[in-house]
């Protein structure tokens, strides 16, 4: 069983371009073309906080994003400048306020498959997570090869002063080459706008 990413909550945030209008989901987190796809719902026995009303986390169209190479890990991405960075060998996360990007190396025997990433990434999501709910499995194509995409909704962590929690957004993108698998996860608040930011963190993805 691969190495999960753990889902790291505290404020979330997967690109430049203008946003789609209202959009409340990122069910279209990348425009290619989904090989396969599993939408049925799965849910945590834990309890979902309520959205925010209004919800903060956009990230700006006026973001500048910069390369960043992670040589343990064999990788790269493009982040978005100026995010608070923690490295830890192969692995790399990027915060700002309620968004966040991280990216876990770990090995793995196989390329993972729609089917292979809901028995086994998409589980540990969940029973790893807080109130997480999986709202679809499915293989897509990127620049750097294909790919599969679990979305999912999730409580955050609790926040250490008010001990709120808010529900969050997200989606984790599995990418494999020669043994190796580098879990991709962007988010935010849900309803947060982050579409065409995500989609460039995406596809901006390269093994090296």
């Amino acid at each position: 069983m691969r190495s999960l990413v753990p889902i790291l909550l505290i404020t979330f945030g997967v690109a430049c371009t203008a946003k789609d209008s209202g959009t409340t989901a990122k069910s279209d987190t990348t425009s290619t073309t989904a090989s396969s796809t599993t939408e049925t719902a799965i849910s945590s026995t834990e309890t979902a906080v309520a959205p925010e009303v209004n919800p903060p986390g956009d990230i700006p169209d006026s973001q500048a994003f910069v390369k960043y190479t992670n040589t343990a890990g064999g990788y790269q991405i493009e982040e978005p400048e100026g995010w608070a960075r923690t490295e830890s060998s192969a692995d790399v996360t990027f915060v700002n306020k309620f968004d966040g990007v991280k990216v876990h190396v770990a090995t793995a025997s196989s390329a993972p498959s729609a089917a292979s990433a809901q028995a086994n990434e998409a589980g540990q999501i969940q029973s790893q997570g807080h109130a997480v709910t999986i709202s679809g499995v499915s293989e897509v194509n990127l620049p750097p090869g294909k790919a599969v995409a679990i979305k999912y909704t999730s409580n955050s962590d609790a926040d250490p002063v008010t001990n709120k929690r808010i529900r969050l957004e997200n989606v984790t993108y599995l990418f494999y080459k020669n043994g190796k698998e580098a879990m991709l996860t962007m988010w935010a608040p849900l309803g947060a706008d982050n579409i065409d930011q995500w989609n460039r963190m995406a596809k901006s993805f390269r093994w090296l």
